[in-house]
């Protein structure tokens, strides 16, 4: 990862990445027209505080600001695994692939990516 992420997002913020992601970019009036439930000055100051945070770049060349997101969405995933995995438990990358696997399951395309990263891990630590 080029840049560490500077804070782990709140799901409200993880629901604007979200829409970021899907679209590349978008003003605040794209973005709340992607949303079913949230109003445009909640979007607007939830942006603003991403964009302090540094989740977010902002181009204000035009009449309406475009948002874009800092990090992609393979980044952020990792950092948030990461965190997660250090926050509850302890450290260990497989307790936390297992409680996942558990508790929702993988589909068979699932199940076939974990095994080919399985063996890269494998064959890089040969």
């Amino acid at each position: 990862m080029a840049k560490n992420i500077p804070r782990i997002p709140t799901g409200a913020e993880l629901v604007i990445l979200q829409s970021l992601w899907r679209s590349g970019s978008g003003t605040v009036r794209q973005i709340v027209e992607q949303m079913t439930d949230t109003g445009y000055t909640t979007v607007l100051k939830t942006l603003q505080i991403m964009h302090k945070k540094g989740l977010v770049s902002r181009d204000e060349s035009g009449h309406a600001h475009i948002y874009l997101p800092a990090f992609s969405q393979d980044a952020l995933e990792r950092e948030m695994a990461l965190d997660l995995t250090n926050r509850a438990f302890d450290g260990s990358a497989s307790r936390l692939a297992l409680q996942a696997l558990s508790a929702k399951g993988a589909t068979a395309e699932e199940l076939e990516q974990m095994k080919a990263l399985l063996t890269r891990i494998e064959d890089e630590d040969v």
